[in-house]
């Protein structure tokens, strides 16, 4: 990843968790483990199932550009 990428990236994260934070209750978030259930359970709600099916939208055009005549 070029340090541009890495910066884009950077940025679009930052994105994500000013959403995610703005969705979290605060009442579960005092502590560092109450942080890391809240943050794996949005990751694995909100981002992770995007993330799997922009991927395998990929993956599907990439297999049918090569089985392409």
């Amino acid at each position: 990843m070029t340090p541009a990428e890495k910066q884009e990236l950077n940025e679009h994260v930052q994105a994500i968790a000013r959403l995610l934070y703005k969705d979290a209750d605060p009442s579960r978030m005092q502590d560092l483990g109450g942080i890391e259930k809240v943050i794996r359970e949005q990751l694995q709600e909100q981002v992770s199932p995007q993330i799997g099916v922009f991927l395998l939208a990929a993956l599907q055009k990439q297999q049918k550009a090569t089985s392409a005549p």
